[in-house]
C-alpha cells in the first residue's frame, strides 16, 4: 500500500510528469504497417494473419478463389495462393535461365532439384518452402512478402541470391514408386507429361500427396477416359480413397452398362468389390439381356469369390454343380457362407424369370431359400390365373420385367422376340444414318414364329393386352454415357397395326444399349 501511495504522488507532481515526458521521446519501437481491407475504414496488420478482421479476410479468400474454412486451418494457404498468382503462368516449357536449383528436396531416398517458381504449383512443396526459409528466421512472417515483392512487375531483378533449401518429404504411401513421384515433379516443368494407364494410379497419389491439383485432375480425366473390366476395380478404389466423387460416380455408370456383356465374361468379374456390385444392382440404369443373364453372372462372382485360385473363368456348369454340391437340407444363402451375399441377391426381379427351363434350374442348384421360391411361383401362378396381368408389380422403376440388347455398329437392325406369361413381343432397333437410330417394340402373332419358340410354354390368345412400358436407350458420346428414354407408356397392345406397335424412342449419336423394360 505504501508503493502505491508514493507512485500516485509522483504522477500528481509536475515536475515528475515533465521528467516522465522527456524520458517518453525517447525512440520507440517501430509501429507495425497496416492496410486498409474491404471497403469499409478498417485495419488489419499484415503480420498476424487474421487479427480478428474475419470479414476482411473472407473478402481477400473470395478474391483469391480459396476456401475461407481452409485458411481459417491453414493460413499458408492465402500466401501460397497470392504467390501461385504472381508467378507467370507460361513457367513451363521454359529454359530455366539458371540451371543451378535452389531447392533440394530429399524424398524416397533421392535428392530431387527443383526451383522455386515451379516449386509453388504444389501446396505441398510451397508449405514445406516456406518453412524452410523461416527456419532459424528472426521473422518467418516476411518470408512470403518478401517473395511476393521480388515476383511483382516493375521490381529490379537485380535482387540477392535466393538462398538454397533443403525439405524433406516422407511418402508412406506403397501407391507413390519413384517412377511415378518423377513424373509428377516432371508436370511441374512441362504441359501434358505423357502418362499411361499402367502409371496413372502412382502418379494421382504422388499428385495428392503433393496437392498438385491440376495433375490431379489431369489423372482423374484420363482414369475416366481408360475404364476396362482390368481398371476399374483399382480406379474405384482410388476416387472412393481421395473422395473424387466424378471418378467413382464414372465407374458406378461403367459398370451399369458393362456388368453382364463384358466383365461378366472375364476372370476380372472376382475383382469387382462388393460394394460397387450392390451399388451397381441397385441401379434403375442396369443394362442386362435378361434377368435369367443377370442372375448367372452374380452366381458367376460368388463363385469367383469362393474359389480365389480360379486362374480361368469357368463354365456356367461348373458353377452349378459347386453350388449343388452343398448338403440338400439347407440352401446356400441360409448357410453362413451365404449369408454376406443376401443383399444383392436382393436386389434381383426373380419374378422376371418366368421360363420352366430357368425356374428348374433355380430350384436344382440349392441356393435360394425355399420362402423365394415359392414366393416367385405364386407370382407367376396368380400372374398366369388372371390373364398376365402382374399384381405383385407396383413400381414399374425397381420391380419391371427388364429385355435388352446389344446394337452393334455394323447393325443396320437388330431385334429379338421376347415372351412372358404366353404375349410375344419383338424388341427392335432400327439404324437411319451414322447418328441417327430408333427403338420400339411390337406385339406378334405365335403363329409367325417358329415352333421352336413357343414350345412349352402358354400361348395368350387375348386380342388385346394392357402393358405399362418404359423404352431407354444408352451410348458413350464423348467417353460419357448418355441415356435416352420414353417417359412411362400405357398402352394397349392389340394384334395389328397400329396398335400393335409401341412408341418409338430416336436417339442420336453415339452407338446404343437397347434397354425397355415392361409391368
Amino acid at each position: 500500500m505504501q508503493y502505491w501511495t508514493a507512485f500516485l504522488r509522483k504522477l500528481l507532481n509536475p515536475r515528475t510528469s515533465r521528467c516522465r515526458l522527456r524520458k517518453s521521446r525517447c525512440p520507440q519501437k517501430p509501429r507495425l504497417e497496416r492496410r486498409i481491407v474491404g471497403s469499409t475504414n478498417r485495419w488489419r496488420y499484415p503480420r498476424q494473419p487474421f487479427s480478428g478482421d474475419l470479414l476482411g479476410l473472407s473478402q481477400m479468400c473470395k478474391a483469391a478463389n480459396i476456401d475461407f474454412d481452409e485458411v481459417l486451418k491453414n493460413p499458408d494457404r492465402l500466401w501460397i495462393s497470392q504467390i501461385q498468382k504472381i508467378f507467370p503462368e507460361n513457367l513451363k516449357n521454359k529454359t530455366i535461365q539458371s540451371g543451378e536449383a535452389d531447392v533440394i528436396l530429399e524424398c524416397l531416398g533421392f535428392k530431387w532439384e527443383l526451383h522455386q517458381p515451379q516449386l509453388f504449383q504444389s501446396e505441398t512443396l510451397a508449405k514445406l518452402y516456406l518453412m524452410g526459409l523461416a527456419r532459424g528466421n528472426a521473422n518467418p512472417e516476411k518470408e512470403p512478402m518478401k517473395i511476393l515483392q521480388a515476383q511483382r512487375p516493375g521490381r529490379s531483378r537485380e535482387q540477392r541470391p535466393v538462398k538454397k533449401v533443403i525439405l524433406s518429404l516422407k511418402i508412406n504411401d506403397p501407391l507413390v514408386t519413384k517412377a511415378a513421384f518423377a513424373t509428377a515433379l516432371k508436370n511441374l516443368y512441362m504441359h501434358e507429361v505423357k502418362m499411361c494407364l499402367d502409371d496413372v494410379l502412382g502418379v494421382l497419389a504422388a499428385a495428392h500427396i503433393l496437392q498438385f491439383g491440376s495433375l490431379f485432375q489431369r489423372c482423374v480425366t484420363l482414369m475416366m477416359s481408360g475404364l476396362t473390366p482390368s481398371t476399374i476395380k483399382n480406379f474405384y478404389l482410388a476416387g472412393c480413397k481421395y473422395k473424387e466423387e466424378p471418378l467413382t460416380t464414372a465407374c458406378e455408370k461403367w459398370m451399369e452398362m458393362n456388368l453382364v456383356p463384358l466383365v461378366g465374361t472375364q476372370i476380372h468379374l472376382r475383382k469387382i468389390p462388393k460394394e460397387l456390385l450392390h451399388k451397381v444392382l441397385k441401379s434403375p440404369r442396369l443394362f442386362t439381356f435378361s434377368e435369367f443373364h443377370l442372375l448367372k453372372t452374380l452366381l458367376l462372382w460368388v463363385y469367383l469369390q469362393l474359389n480365389s485360385k480360379t486362374e480361368m473363368l469357368p463354365m456356367y456348369e461348373t458353377v452349378l454343380m459347386f453350388f449343388s454340391s452343398f448338403p440338400r437340407n439347407c440352401s446356400f444363402l441360409d448357410r453362413d457362407v451365404g449369408q454376406n451375399f443376401i443383399p444383392l441377391f436382393l436386389c434381383l426381379r426373380l419374378h422376371s424369370i418366368t421360363k420352366g427351363k430357368d425356374l428348374e434350374e433355380l430350384r436344382h442348384i440349392n441356393f435360394f431359400p425355399e420362402s423365394w421360391l415359392v414366393r416367385v411361383t405364386s407370382n407367376h401362378y396368380h400372374a398366369l390365373e388372371n390373364g398376365g396381368d402382374m399384381a405383385h408389380v407396383k413400381d414399374l422403376s425397381t420391380q419391371a420385367v427388364r429385355f435388352g440388347l446389344l446394337f452393334n455398329q455394323e447393325y443396320t437392325t437388330h431385334s429379338k422376340v421376347i415372351t412372358i406369361y404366353g404375349f410375344f413381343f419383338e424388341i427392335k432397333g432400327v439404324k437411319h444414318d451414322s447418328t441417327s437410330y430408333s427403338f420400339h417394340m411390337q406385339r406378334i402373332r405365335h403363329t409367325d414364329l417358329e415352333c421352336a419358340v413357343y414350345e412349352n410354354i402358354p400361348i395368350s390368345l387375348r386380342a388385346e393386352r394392357l402393358v405399362t412400358y418404359e423404352i431407354r436407350a444408352q451410348t458413350l458420346v464423348d467417353g460419357k454415357w448418355q441415356e435416352f428414354r420414353t417417359n412411362q407408356i400405357t398402352q394397349k397392345f392389340g394384334l395389328v397395326k397400329p396398335s400393335c406397335r409401341s412408341h418409338h424412342l430416336t436417339q442420336l449419336l453415339g452407338l446404343p444399349l437397347f434397354n425397355p423394360s415392361r409391368g
